[in-house]
């Protein structure tokens, strides 16, 4: 499952893909304190100022989720999965 990828403008668009992708994942936002897992600002400037690919591995409530400069992809099985 993946958010759309349309790339993060800032890091309230990126809590919202993030959130998008755990509620898509199954996971309930009331589950979790998202904060508790990942600062998102340091994220966002993580992906925002890399000059190579990069993708940084979170698990958030027992999902493990990817995160690009382009994209929030869910982890099964260490591999990202996508939903069209």
């Amino acid at each position: 499952m993946s958010s759309a990828p349309t790339g993060h403008g800032s890091s309230t668009d990126l809590v919202v893909e993030l959130v998008e992708t755990l509620e898509a994942a199954g996971l309930d936002r009331d589950e979790y304190r998202l904060y508790d897992y990942v600062d998102v600002e340091a994220l966002e400037q993580l992906l925002t100022d890399s000059n190579s690919d990069i993708e940084v591995r979170v698990t958030v409530a027992g999902v493990q989720i990817a995160v690009t400069p382009t994209g929030v992809d869910v982890l099964q099985d260490g591999s990202a999965s996508t939903s069209e």
